[in-house]
């Protein structure tokens, strides 16, 4: 959907959505210069940023929402990632999963609004870009089926699901399940002009230690082209990525597809071709994210490594991570963006160096020695809000002076 769509849309919805005097309030940039990122996260799971708490009335909820749009324009960002599918649940009136319980504190309760649609509407408005972010196989926090929503996918197709490391999630193996979490998330495209789908670093779960991720008996089933049961997870991940990415440009063309995986690869003493990290964690081993071969054959339209270490710090060295990444994206199609642990700084159980409120704007700096590195994306809009340590302030004021649009 084009520009000016897009614009007739978000006004006409604000025309439904909102009082009439607030359109008057809404701060907007001024024409800017094109081409960097500035975004940050909005969390939803467990109500992390937004909403403060479950159980705000509708209009409570929605002051909040544009509290945080505004609080983005007045640090002269231009882009909201806002979470809308946290744990195979709904921020809008979904026919294929229930509302998220982090609305109401019940799920499948009716909040009696429409939060994706008032927040792109809002977003367009201010001028931002608003990314749906989806996750696509948490089911939950926890392991009891039974809280779940009685209507809930999970409780009617329970050989989907798996328990792993204390929580419910969807079966990645089953082509019936790709299927359905795809049918799941592209309802939300297919209502709304969001400006891109996003996804973060969740595919197959974060590795727990003595714990096995059960799904033996998908791979006996869809198994048998692959050497190895680790090739054939990663193939179903390539599957997921591949085709969101098709169906997104069949759906909606103007609607981009970013994801933003953990921060390395591999670790160059695993693969030659990886970074100088020792990370204990490496996407294309551990989550079967081969987030490489995304990027080197153009499947996504932007990457978003999260690069939440500091400068010089020896396992993981943001001045050493950032190289490998540009590195990784020149010659390709894809933009890369930079995740920035907004959330560490000031935090006294991380490393001195984030106790130094310039930490952030020194990442930036090295940021632009790399053209490759189109922007960066904040964790996350809480932190954004609050600047206790004024770490954010200090990025604005070394490098946001301007407002500046995304690229494109």
């Amino acid at each position: 959907m084009g520009r000016l769509s897009r614009r007739a849309f978000a006004v006409a919805a604000l025309a439904a959505l909102t009082p009439a005097s607030s359109a008057s309030a809404v701060p907007r940039h001024p024409r800017a210069a094109a081409g960097e990122m500035r975004g940050m996260w909005l969390a939803t799971v467990a109500n992390r940023d937004w909403p403060s708490r479950a159980g705000l009335s509708p209009a409570q909820q929605r002051a909040e929402l544009i509290t945080h749009l505004d609080t983005a324009v007045r640090n002269r960002l231009n882009t909201v990632i806002f979470q809308v599918r946290p744990t195979a649940d709904a921020l809008w009136p979904s026919p294929y999963e229930p509302w998220s319980q982090y609305l109401t504190g019940t799920q499948g309760k009716d909040p009696g609004w429409d939060p994706l649609g008032s927040a792109v509407a809002e977003a367009h408005a201010r001028g931002l870009e608003l990314h749906a972010w989806f996750n696509p196989f948490r089911i939950a926090n926890h392991t009891d089926p039974q809280r779940l929503a009685a209507s809930h996918p999970a409780r009617k197709h329970p050989d989907w699901v798996v328990t792993y490391g204390g929580k419910l999630y969807y079966n990645p193996g089953l082509p019936e399940v790709r299927a359905f979490v795809q049918e799941a998330m592209l309802d939300a495209v297919r209502k709304y002009p969001v400006d891109a789908v996003h996804f973060d670093d969740y595919f197959y779960p974060y590795p727990v230690a003595g714990q096995t991720f059960d799904d033996a008996a998908a791979f006996d089933l869809y198994g048998g082209g692959f050497g190895n049961r680790a090739d054939w997870r990663r193939d179903n991940i390539n599957r997921l990525v591949g085709e969101m990415a098709a169906r997104i440009k069949s759906l909606r063309p103007g609607t981009q597809f970013g994801i933003s995986p953990f921060g390395v690869w591999r670790n160059a003493a695993t693969d030659p071709l990886g970074s100088d990290t020792r990370a204990g964690v490496q996407t294309y081993d551990d989550l079967y994210a081969d987030t490489r071969r995304w990027v080197r054959e153009n499947w996504i339209d932007y990457i978003c490594p999260q690069l939440y270490w500091n400068i010089g710090l020896a396992a993981a060295d943001y001045a050493k991570i950032l190289p490998w990444w540009a590195s990784a994206v020149r010659g390709s199609g894809t933009r890369l963006y930079v995740g920035e642990a907004l959330y560490k700084a000031g935090d006294p159980a991380q490393p001195a160096a984030w106790q130094d409120p310039a930490e952030l704007s020194r990442h930036l700096t090295l940021a632009k020695e790399h053209p490759e590195a189109r922007g960066h994306v904040f964790f996350a809009a809480r932190e954004v809000r609050e600047d206790k340590t004024g770490s954010m302030a200090r990025v604005v004021a070394d490098h946001y002076q301007r407002p500046a649009r995304t690229p494109r």
